[in-house]
């Protein structure tokens, strides 16, 4: 069992914790991934690392409520426990000793871009921070993420803070502006790693993204997150979770995404269905 010492609500679907797991805050490295239970009949989801404290003891990660397990996950308060908390997993990102980098996070992937750019602090590297969200009630981290880069660009589709507009749109300003972009690392939502890919590639710019989204098991058993990448077959887990974004064949890679969307949406409902039942029971029992 691994005790949660802190959680912070950054969005109404979006929780920070902060556990005690100091065996993997010693192991963790920027890039790498836990495989999180709730309980001990749950689920197994895979939570790219925020953030690593070797001296505490502490490793925190960002769980954004997506089905019934990460529902469940941001139900837990302070002084509650993870079930399991197993890694760390996964191969670390590459760190550039030289050169601009930037890190590209979309929505939950803010959160999981933040050890990267810690790890590229202490080098030899200027890095900028790229950051999307729909609004700016939903952008997150924006205070870890503007200690750790050089520079932070904060994204909202209706403009309500930084940039009007995708991630990308501002990633082709700052691909054009002048100063070179040496390297980009995006995470976040299928769609925009594509994106960010088809921005960066015609210029020739390295880019890496996260294929941890197709993860379910996180130890290459399951075999389901299987990935083309130049020719190849893949496991996004143990190969992964970072890829060249120009050798992934991502027409693939968006169809085995949804290959459990239906069993992911009844596991929901029957969660929800649950949930409501509990809450009105629990009034008429306060009563009798």
């Amino acid at each position: 069992m691994f005790e949660i010492l802190h959680t912070r609500r950054l969005t109404p679907v979006t929780k920070l914790f902060e556990v005690d797991a100091p065996l993997v805050a010693k192991a963790g490295r920027p890039g790498q991934f836990v495989i999180l239970r709730v309980h001990g009949h749950g689920e197994r989801i895979p939570v790219t690392i925020t953030d690593l404290d070797p001296e505490a003891g502490t490793v925190t990660v960002v769980i954004q409520e997506v089905g019934a397990t990460s529902k469940m996950a941001n139900e837990l308060e302070d002084g509650d426990r993870f079930h399991d908390l197993a890694g760390p997993l996964g191969e670390a990102a590459p760190l550039r000793e030289t050169g601009h980098v930037v890190c590209v996070g979309g929505g939950f992937g803010a959160a999981a871009i933040l050890t990267i750019l810690k790890g590229l602090r202490p080098k030899a590297t200027r890095t900028s921070a790229l950051v999307g969200a729909r609004t700016a009630e939903l952008v997150i981290l924006e205070d870890r993420l503007r200690a750790a880069a050089d520079e932070l660009h904060i994204c909202t589709d209706d403009g309500s803070a930084g940039y009007k507009g995708l991630v990308t749109g501002k990633l082709e300003e700052l691909i054009t502006a002048g100063e070179p972009v040496d390297e980009v690392i995006a995470i976040g939502p299928m769609r925009m790693m594509r994106a960010v890919a088809a921005t960066t590639v015609p210029h020739g710019i390295a880019t890496l993204v996260s294929l941890d989204p197709i993860m379910i098991d996180g130890t290459g058993m399951c075999g389901a997150c299987r990935v083309t990448v130049a020719g190849k077959t893949k496991f996004a887990c143990v190969d992964g979770p970072l890829f060249d974004a120009a050798l992934i064949d991502f027409d693939e890679l968006v169809r085995r995404n949804k290959t459990y969307g239906d069993e992911e949406e009844a596991a929901l409902q029957r969660y929800e269905q649950a949930h409501c039942r509990a809450e009105a029971v629990a009034p008429a029992a306060a009563g009798a």
